[in-house]
């Protein structure tokens, strides 16, 4: 009964409390931040289900006066209020008690790059780019270009964001594959529709905590920064390349003047790209069986089909198609599609944990 899962959980809470309240607690730093933390994270569950607990209480004690002659029609009524609560209140604690992803609440580093289809990718690169930002400014969270690698037709060969705000990685996790664009290009005489891709990667902003990458793992190559026409952006060596040796994974930063500021830059995507490397080869042991991209790390599937002469919109996994496509991209209105993803992946996970 999910009423008997709550308790170890109220408890753990009620123990906190008393263990917060003690001086020798209060004075250890340490042990005061640890408890805090597990309290606030415990606060949300503990409060659905004390509502939980009290509804179900009230709808016994209702039921135990409908035979009584004065109140038994307010009991009625009273039923009728308390009961359809139940079901919604059990959906709301069995997602809360899924085991959390860690990285829900990080900022995270989103690269969208061109893949086959020429100048329409990089084109749709750019679309793609200011869609999510006209989203993130929805969210009033704050969106960085860290690098951009800009094409010769108005698009992007590649960009990278950092977007930071809260619970930003539990909303665009499932944005990670790639995004496959039919539309007809402003070149095309003949009216005929051209098919192009990018890929889009979700990595989660990591601490020096999460992962260390020792010195001698990476390779760091020093050059001139190159601009358009193969002129330099100036005559210093600024530009950086750096080379994870054990996994391949390459990281290249012009963007500034500075080269130690290339640097630092360089190396916080490098650590988001080794750290999104591992985990997602680390969740993939543990449930290989899993086809959602968090699951699977699975960068190179299909997810997503933008047919603009349609208008339509189609998300391959959840088979959800809408015929909004202009809205959606012109106002960031990425919800109607990540709000039935989260809704689809939540479903899986309590199938799978028995819930």
């Amino acid at each position: 009964m999910l009423k008997d899962k709550l308790q170890p959980f109220i408890d753990r809470y009620n123990k906190i409390s008393e263990l917060l309240s003690d001086e020798k607690i209060t004075q250890d730093i340490k042990k005061l931040t640890e408890l805090s933390k597990e309290q606030s994270e415990l606060q949300k569950i503990v409060d659905k289900a004390n509502e939980y607990i009290q509804t179900l209480e009230a709808i016994k004690e209702n039921k135990e006066l409908l035979s009584d002659k004065e109140l038994g029609e307010l009991a009625k009524e009273e039923l009728k209020e308390l009961e359809p609560k139940i079901p919604l209140l059990e959906e709301e604690i069995k997602i809360l008690l899924l085991p959390k992803d860690e990285n829900d609440d990080k900022n995270i580093y989103l690269e969208i790059r061109a893949g086959t289809g020429g100048d329409e990718a990089s084109l749709f690169v750019g679309d793609l780019f200011r869609a999510y930002v006209r989203y993130a400014e929805s969210k009033k969270w704050k969106v960085e270009i860290v690098s951009e690698s800009p094409s010769d037709v108005g698009g992007y060969k590649e960009i990278i964001l950092l977007i930071k705000g809260e619970n930003v990685y539990s909303k665009l996790k499932y944005e990670g594959g790639t995004h496959r664009v039919q539309r007809i290009p402003t070149t095309e005489s003949q009216g005929r529709v051209h098919t192009s891709a990018v890929t889009v990667a979700v990595m989660p902003e990591v601490s020096d905590t999460q992962i260390e990458i020792p010195a001698d793992e990476i390779k760091i190559d020093v050059m001139r920064a190159g601009g358009a026409g193969g002129q330099h952006v100036n005559k210093t060596e600024s530009a950086v390349r750096m080379t994870h040796i054990p996994t391949g994974i390459v990281v290249s930063m012009q963007d500034e003047r500075s080269q130690q500021r290339n640097k630092e830059k360089a190396l916080a995507i490098l650590k988001a790209r080794v750290f999104e490397k591992y985990e997602s080869e680390r969740l993939a042991k543990i449930a290989d069986t899993r086809k959602s991209q968090v699951g699977t790390g699975d960068r190179s599937g299909r997810i997503r089909t933008y047919n603009y002469p349609q208008n339509r919109i189609t998300d391959h996994r959840i088979n959800l198609t809408l015929y909004r496509l202009e809205a959606i991209m012109s106002e960031g209105l990425f919800d109607e599609i990540i709000e039935p993803l989260i809704a689809h992946y939540q479903a899986e996970a309590l199938k799978e944990a028995g819930l």
